[in-house]
């Protein structure tokens, strides 16, 4: 169980995030056209996992725009936002906000990519939802960078996150 805090009140999640240098669990996850997404799909290319509670909170849609500038230009690199959103929801919000550099995934069918990556919240008001977290993969599905975020009203490390990936 890892501890994180949400307006400074403590908030747990299943567990930590998958090991740096380990293989990145494999995900089944929902799109915005309803089809779905695997790890494998993105096989060869490096990734940025930007996982968060809601789209429809002020720092996780910060998060969508900050990285929708700034990874989604790197060559060879996939960022996918994923939240427990309905693929509706992170439709409506794309199409408001012009976002067309990353990719929506929900993981509202089953919560197995909570579960594996251990982000799932298991107390506290957002309990069942996924905490705000990155995970950079290189483009062979080794992890290579992990950010917790410790206060979940908190924004993710951009930069250290951008430059693990530019040495993946």
């Amino acid at each position: 169980m890892a501890t994180v805090t949400l307006k400074g009140n403590e908030i747990h999640t299943l567990g930590n995030l998958p090991a740096i240098g380990g293989s990145a669990p494999d995900f089944n996850l929902t799109m915005t056209d309803l089809s779905s997404s695997s790890l494998s799909e993105y096989e060869g290319r490096r990734l940025v996992l930007n996982i968060f509670p809601s789209i429809d909170t002020g720092t996780c849609a910060a998060s969508v725009r900050q990285f929708n500038e700034e990874a989604a230009e790197l060559e060879n690199t996939i960022v996918l936002c994923i939240s427990k959103d309905l693929p509706f929801a992170q439709t409506r919000f794309c199409g408001a906000e012009g976002i067309e550099n990353v990719v929506m995934l929900s993981d509202y069918k089953d919560g197995a990519f909570g579960k594996s990556y251990q982000v799932e919240f298991t107390d506290g008001p957002l309990q069942g939802l996924l905490s705000r977290a990155v995970i950079v993969i290189d483009g062979n599905g080794k992890v290579v960078y992990t950010e917790q975020v410790t206060e979940t009203v908190d924004e993710p490390n951009y930069k250290a996150a951008l430059e693990a990936l530019m040495d993946a």
